[in-house]
């Protein structure tokens, strides 16, 4: 392929993220002119574990998006693997310890997705119960914040050294794109866009969203063991915010509510737009209160900004 065509494409591909690319960019130059350490090692090191966990849960919750559905309940997974990974850690070691936190999210994503898929019930109403009863597990694990997690582990997680989440954020990445490369990638978008043409297709379409499912729990609980590790311990109700920030990372990002439409380099994009613009607020001395308020009318600017450009530029 030459390369102006290669660029074309990658343009034409791109250019509906453009405008949040470049806000993401302009707050990341105010960020650091109010932080003039954010580009220090240990500065880049902060601020990436402030950006990853939200970047896990909002590929999840991407996941989900594209099929056409959404998940109440990442936040309480993030809770799940926080609390799974401080109750086993001393006892099994750090891999036995991952793997269950693993397995855990995989489990109960899948179960989720079985009940969407095989029941035909709204992701929303099962999700929203799947909230309270993965909640009421993790307090029944660990009813108080309590556990611990192994010194090393929290060191190469939560250290001063930012190329460790950046690598794994990256090998997630690609795993994503190799993913969209096999038949289960193309279908999870072609059951999203129109599942009964997916169907009619000969495509798995209960498979798909029960597979997507559970590789979000897989990506929420992944999450929560990072959060546990930053923290040295476990908390029952540590993800509770992530549900809507994630949701709120995902639009941003421009991944529809129908389904079949949006990537997820804009779902990261959207998850790294939040986390500048909290971190910013932060250093601008905003009082918690106003920090919600201008978040949300932020988000709600972000989002219909698009849509309005876009009928104004209509014929």
């Amino acid at each position: 392929m030459m390369p102006s065509l290669y660029w074309q494409i990658q343009w034409r591909r791109n250019r509906r993220l453009t405008p949040l690319y470049g806000v993401v960019l302009l707050l990341l130059v105010v960020y650091g002119w109010l932080f003039p350490g954010l580009f220090s090692r240990a500065g880049l090191a902060h601020f990436t574990q402030s950006w990853f966990p939200l970047a896990l849960v909002a590929m999840a919750q991407a996941i989900l998006m594209l099929t056409g559905g959404i998940s109440l309940a990442v936040g309480s997974l993030v809770s799940l693997g926080a609390v799974v990974a401080a109750t086993t850690m001393g006892a099994t070691g750090s891999l036995v310890s991952m793997l269950l936190v693993l397995a855990a999210g995989l489990a109960t994503g899948a179960a989720s997705g079985a009940i969407v898929a095989l029941l035909r019930l709204p992701a929303i109403i099962v999700t929203l119960a799947g909230s309270f009863i993965i909640g009421g597990l993790a307090l029944i694990i660990l009813p108080r914040p309590g556990g611990m997690i192994l010194p090393w582990l929290s060191a190469v997680l939560a250290g001063n050294n930012p190329t460790v989440l950046l690598g794994l954020l990256i090998l997630l990445v690609l795993g994503w794109k190799f993913y969209l490369a096999t038949p289960g990638g193309i279908a999870l978008y072609a059951a999203g866009e129109n599942p009964v043409a997916a169907y009619r297709s000969g495509i798995a379409v209960e498979a798909t969203v029960i597979a997507a499912f559970a590789i979000s729990g897989m990506l929420c609980t992944l999450a929560g063991l990072f959060v546990a590790a930053q923290t040295g311990s476990g908390d029952p109700v540590i993800g509770t915010t992530f549900t809507l920030n994630s949701i709120a990372a995902v639009v941003l990002g421009g991944v529809g509510f129908l389904g079949g439409e949006g990537t997820m380099r804009g779902a990261l994009a959207g998850s790294l737009l939040l986390t500048v613009m909290i971190n910013v607020m932060f250093f601008l001395g905003m009082p918690p209160v106003a920090q919600y308020i201008a978040q949300g009318i932020i988000i709600v600017v972000a989002v219909a900004l698009p849509h309005l450009l876009g009928r104004r530029l209509a014929p």
